[in-house]
């Protein structure tokens, strides 16, 4: 008997298209160990073409990764259908940033108050909708890899 469903066509993703995607999004899922478990949680973010910026509240997670550099894997999708879908992965290290400490630090604080508030303006001020998520992150988008499905004989611009 004869399959109706047509086969997917499944292929790698360019940087500049996984880049294109972070840039259109702004939700994702961040993957990290700890205690000799894995977990993942669904986070806000931006992504700067270098970084992606987040926030989050004190837990396992920071816990897990704590104040120095950390591997973690950070996850985002764009799904329109079972073979019509796009993922990208960022594999890279996770730092939290506060505006104390080195230069280096506080320019990042100043750069990722900015670019939050480019999604919620009320982000770290008296207003903040999301006031227990006062820890900000950073990673390192330093490794990324993506892949699209689309279906036989279909195309979907990225």
């Amino acid at each position: 008997m004869m399959s109706s469903t047509p086969k997917p066509h499944i292929r790698s993703l360019s940087r500049e298209e996984c880049e294109s995607i972070l840039a259109r999004n702004h939700v994702g899922r961040l993957a990290y160990s700890w205690n000799e478990h894995l977990d993942i949680e669904p986070l806000h973010y931006v992504f700067d073409g270098e970084w992606l910026y987040g926030r989050t509240s004190h837990g396992a997670k920071l816990t897990a990764t704590g104040e120095l550099w950390r591997p973690v894997a950070f996850e985002v999708d764009e799904v329109e259908g079972i073979f019509s879908w796009r993922s990208v992965v960022v594999h890279g290290g996770l730092y939290t940033v506060t505006d104390d400490g080195p230069e280096w630090r506080q320019e990042a604080w100043r750069t990722g108050v900015e670019l939050l508030r480019s999604l919620i303006p009320e982000s770290f001020t008296s207003d903040d909708p999301m006031p227990a998520r006062s820890v900000m992150f950073r990673i390192a988008a330093q490794d990324l890899t993506g892949r699209e499905a689309t279906p036989a004989g279909g195309g979907s611009p990225v």
